[in-house]
């Protein structure tokens, strides 16, 4: 989910895992030497590490975050990274555990740096399932709705390829899984992490952050920002109930369908609708993805649907509905698909370009991968100290390939009666190329930050949905989508983790099982937290709060891939490969200029989202822009060191108004008021 996330994955999504730099810091350093506790601290025994206090903390905070997770993939995908407020929620808490337990009289072990590595380790296993899980992308699109969305007479979209949400198998598939990509890479960790000293920025970022958590310094800004959070958590919270008194029973009630703009740009999607969590995204993430998506909505609903309105009888057919795939809708949906595989094409490519060539440049060399100086002699004892613990703990080999083995022959045997078309041998294709891809990830993420597995997810599709044909193929992709990205994301974390256990001297073996414990609770949670998003709300609407665009998006790619292009409306095919060469030309540019040009290029995929979902996230997530950018020329340091902390508070404070909001819903609670608006 990440470290996800922060780089931010794209999933059309974006999430924490894709894109190096996304991630402000929550706390600042101040010079701390991440590694000077060695010399005054006793390292606990991996099991010392692993506490019920810290697997209790870890269940709340990690449902709370994938509660928030499945809202932002259910509304418009975009996916900020929790990593950080992760691990500064998990310090508050025990921190306040074992204040409250001295309190009473209760002796309990000391909260350490590798307790909170494991519950921040647990926490991002936990709702990174609610986004690899597919819930609001691969497995919603094998719906009822989103295949009466596209339509039946939409050629290759057939009745038989649907497959309803329900709790039993949704449960079983990420079960199946989810824990594989955990056995797939383990034997590597001394490669990755020790002998070819890959940095993983996300992780060791992480791992910065915790170990400044526990010093007086930084417990005392520690507990400020946790106040922070606190107070703007409350504020969101009581602004999301406030608002639900005025949101009435219809589409066009209340302050999210406020006409801030005038009701003509309200037509066109500009408008700003109040959202604390769309803000507190704006603020989390760095100005240019805010500019981008900001770009990409002027550009296609303020430029591009405008203008192919107008053609409404010579491109397409006059007076057709909203959501008709053979009108505007088809343009909005394919344009932004082309953009997506664009960026992602490039993306994939220049990631395999960078591990082959470090790859080959390491085993001519025959040196370790690159160390910018050499290290002082304390520098050197303390590295040899964290190589040691590192190496004293592990995971044996033979665990980690009994258990990858012993999991895919269960997923072989279950997968298949869950989706028939994704045939067993299909499913065992998938595991045997699975940790070669999954090596690919994370090698990659270590050097760039990135992780791609989203990327790796639509390559299954295309190829499976190809090889299954007409006969089930769409399902076959989508399933096929669910396997690899799955493993390929958590093989990827596990690295992350593992570098981020090094840095704060936690064991291998307290990492790999939190990653576990995590993933457990994931693959509990995750389903049922999405369960109460699918029984108390209408999921699917185009029209509604909670449209699941990337459930129509997947579905349609993998009726690309069984298909071909045969059912786009006209001139549509002209401007997906325009819209493709794009993509890839502008992250050309953003890797050919330099720096101080490149960050002023947009990224294309923060360009595609708001194509087929709207405008009006993107002036939100403009709002928070400027609210960060004026704060920063006010006070820099200040801006630094708590505005992750505000905009955390923000998106958590709105998540968490989904669970009164869905019992009020589900006891069929109305709200009074249905405040709307037209012209005179």
């Amino acid at each position: 989910m990440g470290r996800d996330e922060q780089s931010y994955t794209f999933e059309t999504a974006i999430d924490a895992k894709e894109y190096p730099g996304w991630q402000e810091p929550l706390l600042e350093t101040n010079g701390t030497n991440s590694k000077s506790f060695l010399l005054t601290e006793e390292i606990p025994a991996w099991y010392d590490q692993i506490t019920i206090r810290g697997l209790v903390v870890s269940a709340v905070i990690g449902s709370v975050f994938c509660i928030i997770t499945h809202k932002l993939n259910l509304t418009v995908g975009v996916i900020p990274s929790l990593n950080v407020a992760a691990g500064l929620l998990g310090f508050f808490f025990v921190k306040s555990w074992t204040t409250l337990s001295s309190k009473l009289g209760f002796l309990g072990s000391p909260f350490t740096r590798q307790e909170n590595t494991v519950i921040q380790t647990c926490v991002v296993a936990c709702y990174g399932i609610a986004f690899s899980g597919g819930f609001g992308s691969y497995l919603l699109a094998m719906d009822e709705n989103t295949y009466n969305l596209i339509g039946s007479t939409y050629s290759g979209n057939r009745a038989q390829d649907v497959k309803n949400p329900s709790l039993g198998w949704m449960t079983a598939f990420v079960f199946t899984v989810s824990f594989l990509g955990i056995f797939s890479l383990v034997p590597l960790r001394k490669i990755m992490v020790i002998d070819y000293k890959l940095i993983y920025p996300s992780g060791t970022a992480t791992a910065t952050l915790i170990n400044s958590f526990h010093t007086p310094e930084g417990a005392d800004v520690a507990r400020k920002q946790v106040k922070c959070l606190g107070k703007y958590f409350t504020l969101s919270f009581l602004w999301s109930f406030f608002k639900w008194f005025f949101s009435g029973t219809g589409d066009n009630c209340g302050f999210d369908k406020f006409p801030t703009l005038g009701l003509q740009a309200y037509a066109n999607t500009f408008y700003f609708d109040f959202s604390a969590t769309y803000v507190g995204v704006g603020i989390i993430c760095p100005h240019i993805v805010n500019c981008s998506v900001m770009f990409g909505a002027i550009l296609s609903w303020g430029i591009l649907w405008p203008y192919i309105t107008s053609k409404a009888g010579d491109w397409y057919p006059d007076g057709l509905g909203s959501n008709d795939f053979k009108g505007l809708y088809g343009y909005k949906v394919f344009v932004a698909i082309s953009v997506i595989l664009g960026d992602g094409v490039y993306n994939l490519a220049k990631i395999l370009i960078i591990t082959g060539k470090t790859i080959y440049a390491n085993s001519k060399t025959k040196q370790q991968l690159p160390i910018v100086s050499v290290p002082e002699e304390g520098e050197l004892v303390e590295e040899q100290k964290l190589d040691e613990i590192f190496m004293k703990e592990g995971v044996p080999s033979w665990v980690a390939a009994c258990g990858y083995v012993a999991l895919a022959a269960v997923a072989v045997g279950i997968i298949p009666l869950l989706f028939p078309p994704l045939k067993w041998y299909f499913v065992l294709l998938c595991y045997l190329v699975a940790p070669a891809l999954a090596f690919c990830n994370a090698y990659g993420a270590g050097l760039t930050d990135w992780s791609l597995a989203s990327t790796y997810g639509k390559l299954g599709l295309f190829v499976f949905a190809s090889w299954a044909g007409s006969n089930g193929g769409v399902m076959a992709g989508l399933a096929a989508c669910g396997v690899m990205m799955s493993i390929v994301s958590t093989a990827s974390d596990l690295m992350q983790d593992f570098k981020t256990g090094y840095l704060t001297a936690s064991s291998p073996r307290s990492m790999f099982v939190s990653q576990l414990a995590g993933t457990l609770m994931g693959v509990i949670v995750a389903p049922l937290t999405f369960w109460m998003f699918w029984v108390a709300f209408d999921i699917g609407n185009p029209d509604g709060e909670y449209q699941a665009p990337m459930a129509v998006i997947y579905r349609e790619m993998s009726l690309i891939g069984v298909q071909g292009f045969s059912a786009l409306p006209s001139h549509c095919l002209e401007l997906c490969c325009g819209f493709f060469a794009a993509a890839l030309a502008l992250n050309v540019l953003r890797d050919s200029v330099p720096l101080k040009y490149a960050q002023f290029i947009p990224i294309p995929m923060a360009i595609a989202i708001p194509f087929y979902i709207g405008a009006y996230f993107a002036v939100d997530m403009f709002v928070g822009s400027v609210i960060l950018f004026v704060w920063e020329r006010l006070n820099r340091k200040e801006a630094d060191v708590y505005a992750g902390a505000i905009a955390s508070g923000m998106i958590c404070g709105d998540g968490i108004w989904t669970i009164p909001s869905a019992i009020l819903a589900l006891c069929g609670v109305n709200p009074p008021i249905c405040m709307s608006f037209s012209s005179t």
